[in-house]
């Protein structure tokens, strides 16, 4: 047998990451309390652009996911990774550049998103240059695992590092192909698809970053730190074989049930239900594989912080990942859509299962890496009882809030009128829920800076070890035995595991998308639906910066109550020239795609100025700084000219034509303006009247004249 080989561990890197992890939770947090702080109280945004809502809610969930997940991952994977290979770290350089470089893209999101500069695609906000950057840095990382893993001392593949395997490659995947955009300018783009085909990429790419930034990994966070904080082994090694294959071959479909009954054709639609409600076995098959780990220790939960995280984690895991099978039944769906409910069910998966585990893993490692003890295990249980009492504080006002939204639209009077059609009546009922989950959310906050503190003081007492020594045999030559599992094979080879992880997901996204981009019958054009003009298109990129779609959607969908409130059900010829689309997610406010024409130019304007005074008790904060700055049109030829690049058909030369058509339009809007006593200086050079004329022209294209 050979002599062990020495060597050192890098918890330097491990530290870096596990410090930045707590620094952008607290931001990430702080600005989701901010958001939600809005939604009670609007004026909370001092009037000021760059934090109104429609900016902010980005800037959260962009913060929480890619920051704070994103760095507790690369935390638990740097650590973990290095003990399961029995190596090194590829290159302390590459280590460095992908803690840094990962740094900086948060950086620049946490700039350019109160800016305004964004794609509008929701987990997928930052503008080109910074989505090259994440590709970049997520290369770098991906070279530094596989190459620790060509250099490995241990010939088994742990559970936890398939999960990391298919978390690179599929994440690579997902994130190239939502992100390809033809660029107008530094900070501006469009999508290269277009409508419901934007729609279901954007989806495909959405849910699926949940399951695999927010799930995959943290399943591999939980297979690792989970046996090691019980000292146990994991309870089933034949049952993470068919978690993990099963989980990634069926989570991949599961997007379209973000669409159900818009104008996504409905085979999409159903093979995202059916595939959803498959995912339940997988996901019940990890909870519980994790949760039986813990089989003859239960007494440790009750004195250890770090298992009751850990409990608190899976079991959310668990809940969440029943839920969202269950919201994706059509029936469901149609209640819980556009409503808080979704948002209730974000949550419970991203306080309870990225949130709890987070935490317990950095109780965990902080005084591994410092080489002493928790400073204070009396502290940490506080922390775990009012980070769980701040779930059930945030949580349930949003499960109430809404069935409240649900029902609130959808009721009838005995006569047949919707009994609430001013949709303002559902918004006035929501407060008390949104002051709630208000005090929810800074509960779970409370909790975090107590763990802060605590591990701050840790930190504080111990003396850390930036190379821990340790020592193994070299790998040994790969021997097949007789009656070995068949996993056993694949194990030992990371790049045909990385290939077949590969196959694996891409079988659902080629099936979903490529028909739908192929295939003209699915989206079926409409001769009346005509591309937007210079002034409209400058309008809608207004729109997507202030984060409109935030709060309003742009889809009716089929039913009664929807039709009766809004016009006439969307269909999905209306949207082939939308480059992104802007279906929406949720809706705050009221639906807009049959807005146009619905009210004059003058109450748009007094509308987006103060709009309490249209509607008053509105939530929706005002936007003077589209009265007071000028429609920038330097780029208007070059939008014109990228549109047509992507197939909207506007005439050969048109870019020099467009300006003056803008200006024609514009003049057109002002000179109504001021037929209603609206006239302030320079009105025709103003962003509102871009915003007006694109509010003008929505849902207006297949109107009939009768």
């Amino acid at each position: 047998m050979a002599l062990p080989e020495k060597f050192y561990y890098d918890n330097k890197i491990v530290k870096q990451f596990a410090f930045a992890t707590a620094l952008w939770g607290v931001v990430g947090m702080l600005a989701g309390l901010w958001a939600a702080l809005q939604l009670a109280f609007p004026a909370l945004n001092f009037s000021t652009a760059e934090v109104t809502f429609g900016r902010l809610r980005p800037l959260h969930t962009n913060a929480v996911i890619f920051a704070f997940v994103g760095n507790g991952i690369f935390m638990g994977v740097y650590y973990s990774l290095q003990r399961l290979l029995k190596a090194r770290m590829f290159s302390d350089v590459l280590s460095q550049i992908h803690f840094w470089g990962w740094q900086l893209i948060i950086v620049s999101a946490a700039i350019t998103l109160p800016l305004g500069l964004t794609t509008s695609k929701e987990y997928a906000e930052l503008e080109w240059p910074i989505d090259i950057a994440i590709t970049l840095v997520w290369v770098v990382f991906g070279i530094n695992m596989f190459g620790t893993l060509i250099k490995r001392r241990e010939r088994h593949l742990y559970v936890a590092i398939w999960f990391y395997i298919a978390t690179w490659v599929t994440v690579a995947m997902l994130h190239i192909v939502n992100s390809l955009e033809l660029p107008v300018s530094m900070f501006k783009s469009y999508s290269i698809f277009a409508g419901v085909q934007d729609a279901l990429v954007q989806w495909w790419y959405g849910h699926n970053a949940v399951a695999f930034f927010l799930t995959t990994p943290y399943l591999g966070l939980m297979y690792y730190f989970l046996p090691k904080a019980a000292n146990r082994p994991v309870y089933s090694y034949r049952l993470s074989i068919i978690h993990f294959w099963a989980l990634i071959f069926l989570y991949i479909w599961a997007g379209p049930h973000h669409l159900l009954y818009t104008s996504l054709p409905d085979w999409a639609q159903s093979l995202g239900m059916v595939f959803s409600l498959m995912l339940i076995a997988p996901s019940w098959g990890g909870m519980l594989n994790g949760l039986l780990t813990l089989r003859g220790v239960w007494d440790k939960v009750r004195e250890e912080p770090v298992l009751k995280f850990m409990v608190a984690a899976v079991t959310a895991y668990g809940m969440a990942t029943f839920e969202g099978p269950m919201l994706s039944i059509k029936s469901v769906n149609a209640i819980s859509h556009y409503t808080d409910w979704t948002v209730a069910h974000v949550h419970v998966g991203a306080l309870g299962w990225n949130g709890m585990l987070t935490f317990a893993v950095l109780y965990f490692l902080i005084p591994v890496l410092f080489r002493t003890k928790l400073y204070s295990v009396k502290l940490a249980n506080w922390h775990f009882w009012i980070g769980t009492m701040g779930i059930i504080f945030y949580a349930v006002p949003m499960y109430w809030a809404g069935w409240t939204q649900s029902l609130m639209w959808k009721e009838f009077t005995p006569d047949g009128f919707l009994r609430y059609s001013n949709f303002l009546e559902t918004v006035t009922q929501l407060f008390p829920m949104y002051v709630t989950r208000a005090i929810g959310g800074s509960i779970f906050l409370i909790g975090v800076f107590i763990m802060v503190y605590n591990l701050i003081k840790t930190a504080q007492q111990g003396s850390f070890e930036a190379n821990e020594p340790a020592e193994a045999p070299p790998l040994e030559p790969y021997i097949g035995h007789k009656g070995e599992h068949w996993h056993r094979w694949i194990e030992g080879r990371p790049m045909q595991m990385l290939v077949a992880a590969l196959v694996a997901v891409a079988i659902g996204g080629i099936i979903e998308i490529v028909p739908l981009s192929t295939i003209e019958s699915n989206v079926p054009k409409i001769a009346s639906v005509k591309p937007y003009t210079p002034l409209e298109l400058e309008g809608r990129d207004i729109y997507i910066r202030e984060g409109c779609y935030n709060c309003h959607s742009q889809m009716i969908r089929p039913f009664r109550s929807e039709t009766e409130r809004y016009g006439e059900y969307s269909k999905s010829g209306e949207f082939i020239y939308d480059h992104p689309f802007q279906w929406g997610s949720k809706r705050t406010g009221p639906d807009l795609h049959r807005v146009g024409g619905k009210y004059p130019d003058s109450w748009h304007y007094n509308h987006m100025y103060e709009p309490v005074s249209i509607s008053p008790g509105s939530i929706m904060p005002p936007y003077p700084w589209l009265i007071k700055a000028d429609l920038n049109t330097d780029y208007t030829a070059s939008k014109i000219s990228a549109m047509r690049s992507l197939g909207v058909p506007y005439p050969a030369g048109y870019e020099n034509l467009a300006l003056a058509d803008l200006q024609k339009q514009a003049k057109q809007i002002a000179d109504n303006l001021r037929k209603d006593k609206i006239n302030p200086d320079g009105l025709e050079q103003k962003e509102i009247i871009a915003l007006i004329a694109y509010l003008q022209r929505l849902g207006t294209d297949i109107k009939l004249n009768k």
